[in-house]
């Protein structure tokens, strides 16, 4: 699978695209610290990968390092930026406004990062007295006026599992074309419609894991 820049030819394989806004935030990180050139090998560790991956990836993008100097911090920032689309201003809804709902409202990170959050949308009509981070809870019903008044491409769900897929489906219809979806399923969804799963019970199940490989490794090292 790969994506396409909307002004060249190139593709990029996903793998690649996934990990652009991994670099975008290790050079911000670098900026804020004051770093004006880095080489490939501190960007990588401060990306957490290696530097044969992170020159590979690049790579994509064009040559923006200098042999011998490294990359210059600001400039390729700019241009992961502008290839993954964050130099713009993208309007966002989240539907479903509970515990995950209301954190997601108000992470600051989104509108540092080029997202800006419209509308918060949930069917529970005893929340839409509410004001969340600046704005008023409203109706679900609204989804399709504010989705044509703000021009809205990108739907986050925050909703419980079993209403997600008709979020989604409602989302789509209104002429959303990139789901973020933060319920514990899976959801369908048309050609032309990009859907992202976040999901933090499997994440954690991860950990653990690895926290239980850890700790079987420990035993075996003890008992040897």
């Amino acid at each position: 699978m790969t994506a396409r820049t909307p002004d060249s030819a190139r593709d990029i394989p996903e793998a690649t695209v996934a990990r652009l806004p991994v670099y975008l935030r290790a050079l911000t990180g670098l900026a804020e610290d004051g770093t004006t050139t880095c080489s490939s090998e501190e960007l990588a560790a401060s990306a957490g990968v290696n530097s044969a991956k992170l020159r590979k990836d690049l790579s994509y993008l064009g040559s923006y390092g200098t042999r011998g100097v490294g990359y210059d911090v600001e400039y390729l920032r700019y241009q992961i930026a502008r290839e993954i689309g964050v130099t713009q201003d993208w309007p966002v809804v989240i539907v479903g406004i509970g515990n995950l709902g209301h954190a997601l409202a108000n992470y600051s990170g989104f509108r540092s990062r080029g997202f800006r959050v419209v509308a918060l949308l949930d069917a529970d009509p005893d929340r839409h007295t509410d004001v969340v981070a600046g704005l008023e809870v409203r109706s679900f019903e609204d989804l399709e006026t504010i989705v044509a008044e703000h021009d809205v491409s990108i739907g986050v769900i925050a909703t419980p599992a079993v209403a997600a897929q008709s979020v989604a489906d409602r989302m789509v219809a209104s002429g959303i074309t990139s789901i973020l979806n933060f319920a514990p399923t899976v959801l369908t969804a048309p050609e032309g419609v990009d859907v992202r799963k976040v999901d933090l019970s499997i994440e954690l199940q991860i950990l653990a894991y690895h926290e239980q490989r850890k700790a079987g490794a420990i035993e075996t090292e003890v008992l040897s």
